[in-house]
């Protein structure tokens, strides 16, 4: 029983530690306005901001609003977006970054008066798959796992049934980024709100099949 009951203990306090404080974050393109306030983070998005590298449009920006920590090794993030989309390509999300050429961000974009489920992809150049969803929801969950030199996207309207969208590549063993990210390249800016963001700690896949082959 004592044994049970220490186990119970340790795991309520790993559950604890996966919740990222908020206030330990940093700013890379910090807006004029945020605030961050019950484990929620509120932004107006810079006017004019995004993330892209020359594919397609022939030019790079890379001024939008990132809210970020760092990590190393494999992790699970998530987080509850809810946005008030105005303008054509406004969007929020998760952002993985390693630098200027190799990051990833993933959310919910509004395009041609529809939302979707957006994600691009950089490594030298950006490319940009999107989903539409059937529905307006007043929220979404985004979650990402980094395995192994891939990260798996997925999103749910309730916490609970969660449904993949793409698995992209990013390098391992590289420390990496991971935070929230906003833009609005063709609008005024607007008010993004993020909830409940946490990231979480997975063990090292390789030496989880090491130690499986090894035992």
């Amino acid at each position: 029983m004592k044994k049970i009951l220490l186990a119970l203990v340790i795991l309520f306090s790993l559950n604890e530690l996966n919740a990222q404080s908020l206030d330990k974050m940093q700013w890379f393109n910090e807006p004029e306005k945020w605030e961050v306030k019950n484990n929620s983070l509120t932004m107006q998005v810079t006017p004019g901001s995004d993330y892209w590298r020359i594919s397609h449009y022939g030019f790079t920006v890379d001024d939008a609003p990132f809210y970020y920590a760092t990590y190393g090794g494999e992790f699970e993030a998530k987080v509850k977006l809810i946005g008030a989309y105005k303008a054509r390509f406004d969007q929020m999300g998760l952002m993985m970054r390693i630098d200027h050429k190799n990051y990833i961000k993933t959310g919910v974009e509004f395009v041609d008066g529809k939302f979707n489920l957006s994600t691009v992809v950089t490594k030298d150049k950006s490319d940009w798959s999107v989903m539409p969803l059937t529905e307006v929801p007043p929220f979404i969950w985004i979650k990402v796992v980094r395995r192994l030199d891939a990260v798996e996207i997925f999103y749910s309207l309730d916490d609970k049934n969660y449904i993949m969208t793409r698995n992209a590549p990013l390098p391992d063993n590289t420390p990496v980024m991971v935070g929230l990210m906003a833009a609005s390249p063709d609008g005024k800016g607007f008010e993004a709100k993020f909830e409940n963001f946490k990231v979480k700690h997975l063990p090292d896949q390789r030496r989880l099949e090491w130690l499986k082959a090894h035992q």
